[in-house]
């Protein structure tokens, strides 16, 4: 039996409770010294499937999607911007941010797993879109963050035309649908263990104690 803790994260990239969610996670692991033996793999979920090239605008989209006032979004992006800062990370969101589609980004991501850099891939993107502003369902912007991390771009285009790669990706976005699972983050423990939404650290470690006392 491995003695690895296999954690499935499925997220989306213009998720910020995902990036919150894994600082949480990363928090929990750091304190107890978990590093060497937790194997984590990102699985894609689409937030917004139908998400057109030329995306949505923020507050636009908040309200279509949930109803959301302009005074409740800034309330929420305010308290997830301190969520952020809480554990080091920037969210900067500003007045022409776009609600933007992510399949290309969640191909790569696939491909970066691959090669040993999925984890390295999904904060590089994090942080281009929600600190540094940038489009990342613009593929030129993709091919260079994807290089940021040392995947080159030759082999990032040719993971963006990968039939195998999207039938991979669009088969596991199907999945999560027959069962049951419409929100993320949700993170699989080891297979069986399921948590959804951005748990606070004490309950990530809470799971990972009773999965290193399994192991005993």
């Amino acid at each position: 039996m491995s003695d690895k803790i296999k954690l499935d994260i499925i997220s989306d990239v213009v998720c910020p409770w995902c990036m919150i969610s894994y600082n949480h996670l990363q928090a929990a692991i750091e304190d107890l010294n978990l590093q060497d033996r937790v194997e984590i793999k990102w699985l894609p979920f689409e937030l917004n499937s139908e998400m057109p090239a030329e995306g949505e605008e923020l507050r636009s989209h908040l309200a279509r999607k949930y109803g959301s006032s302009k005074a409740d979004s800034a309330r929420t992006l305010a308290t997830i911007k301190q969520a952020g800062a809480d554990y080091g990370f920037d969210f900067e969101y500003f007045d022409e941010m776009k609600m933007v589609n992510t399949l290309d980004a969640h191909l790569l991501l696939d491909y970066a797993h691959q090669v040993g850099k999925q984890t390295k891939l999904k904060m590089r993107l994090f942080s281009a879109f929600f600190t540094e502003q940038k489009d990342i369902s613009n593929r030129n912007v993709l091919l260079n963050e994807a290089a940021a991390i040392g995947i080159s771009i030759e082999q990032s285009q040719v993971a963006l035309v990968d039939d195998d790669i999207r039938n991979r990706v669009q088969t596991l976005k199907s999945q999560w649908q027959k069962m049951g699972i419409s929100g993320v983050p949700t993170i699989i423990f080891n297979g069986k263990i399921a948590l959804t939404g951005a748990q606070p650290q004490s309950t990530f470690k809470e799971v990972l104690l009773e999965l290193i006392e399994q192991k005993k």
